[in-house]
């Protein structure tokens, strides 16, 4: 049995209780499983399929005098319409696809997440919810049913979706999860479409953004991009403009020193605006794995924060199968506060999955459902582990509270509010 690993910051009591729930229902410690050495085998159709879009990258690479910035090629390798990753029809979610999301695991997630919800809409009024970037569609079904449980609830779940493959997923999912509650979704192409009171939600979302990434030489600052090398996709470098060079400077703080390799988001800012705009009050809660600034731009951590999956494989190189091979960046919370400040909104609270869960009843849940389904309690209790075990999602993944017009505090930062390390 995994003892669960306190946080620096004290709760008092709570860690206990859980901790004696898991040993009371314990199942086999989850082991986490080694990163393979051996690359995945692509079908001859997935070949082809990243060739597709490798051809497109290299025509637009030819127009482009050899150089395209690395945030113009993740922006292609995910979302170029018909052959990027997120928008290509292939599976992407769960044991079956490329790596497996906290409302993929369990859901009560998505259950503890729903009373974060339920105390805004009551704050609110009657209002809604928008779910920017929603997967499979698993979250949404699940937070409705458990809404729905609670006697709140939205008027309406809006479901922001740029991918025309994955709102079709969602819709299958939330057919046969709470096909009673499908009527209160709607899918939206832009921000611009919708005007409301409530709660914006997200879920890994941040780290699926195009980053912006740069290196510190001898010579200066480099903006690092793409180029082909013997019709390879390879990284390349050239000097950043005055531009690129001051946002990157604009990183360091007075002792700090950047790493060699690092990125940013540059669209942080204009997408806070956009839901600033569109929230009229509420709040909205971010869930992601990231680190504040000065953790982020650490000198130790030399290459920045890029990785990508596929088949629950971590491949190290960018360039490998554009368009069937997963891209992220870790996010930089600091750069989130301070967009979402610009922007309007209050940064109300800041805390690790774990807690966060914590505060938003994970016990009671917990309880509810061994009472009510005994001979699930080894899945439940493995479920509880991989989402607030330190070494799982617990303290890997953050959470920023951030509100509008809103007087009250989030319950879900009550148990260890880290909004001062911003």
């Amino acid at each position: 049995m995994i003892a669960f690993q306190r946080s620096n910051i004290a709760i008092p009591g709570v860690w206990t209780r859980i901790e004696s729930l898991l040993d009371i229902y314990s199942c086999n410690d989850l082991i986490l499983t080694a990163m393979k050495v051996n690359l995945p085998e692509f079908s001859t159709q997935e070949k082809e399929h990243s060739k597709r879009l490798k051809n497109l990258i290299a025509e637009e690479l030819t127009a482009t005098n050899g150089f395209m910035p690395f945030r113009r090629y993740m922006e292609m390798a995910l979302y170029q319409p018909g052959l990027g990753y997120y928008v290509s029809g292939t599976r992407k979610f769960g044991k079956a696809g490329d790596f497996v999301t906290a409302p993929e695991i369990s859901p009560i997630f998505s259950m503890c997440l729903a009373r974060q919800c339920r105390d805004v809409l009551e704050i609110v009024g009657e209002g809604s919810i928008l779910e920017a970037g929603a997967g499979s569609g698993i979250m949404a079904a699940d937070i409705l049913l458990e809404l729905e449980q609670l006697q709140c609830l939205p008027d309406h779940y809006y479901i922001l979706e740029l991918s025309p493959e994955l709102q079709q997923r969602q819709k299958m999912t939330i057919s046969e999860r709470s096909p009673h509650l499908l009527h209160r979704v709607s899918w939206l192409h832009t921000l611009e479409e919708v005007s409301f009171k409530g709660v914006i939600i997200a879920n890994e979302l941040l780290d699926a953004m195009p980053v912006e990434a740069f290196a510190i030489r001898e010579e200066g600052v480099f903006q690092r991009g793409v180029g082909l090398k013997n019709d390879e996709l390879v990284w390349r470098e050239q000097i950043a403009d005055a531009d690129l060079t001051r946002k990157v400077e604009q990183l360091t703080t007075a002792d700090a020193i950047l790493p060699t390799c690092s990125e940013f988001n540059p669209v942080l800012i204009s997408w806070m605006q956009q839901l600033n705009h569109c929230l009229q009050s509420g709040a909205m809660i971010l869930i992601d794995y990231g680190y504040t600034g000065s953790e982020y731009y650490h000198q130790q951590r030399t290459e920045g924060t890029l990785i990508c999956h596929f088949k629950h494989t971590i491949i190290d190189n960018p360039f490998y199968y554009p368009g069937m091979v997963d891209i992220s960046a870790s996010v930089d919370f600091s750069a989130v506060a301070a967009a979402a400040t610009e922007a309007g909104f209050i940064v109300n609270g800041y805390t690790t999955q774990a807690q966060f869960l914590i505060a938003n009843e994970l016990e009671l849940i917990f309880e509810d459902k061994i009472s009510t389904n005994i001979q699930q309690m080894a899945a439940l209790t493995g479920q509880i582990k991989r989402l607030t075990l330190p070494s799982e999602m617990g303290e890997r993944f953050q959470v920023i509270g951030l509100t509008k017009s809103v007087d009250s505090s989030l319950g879900g930062f009550t148990m260890g509010n880290a909004v001062h390390r911003l």
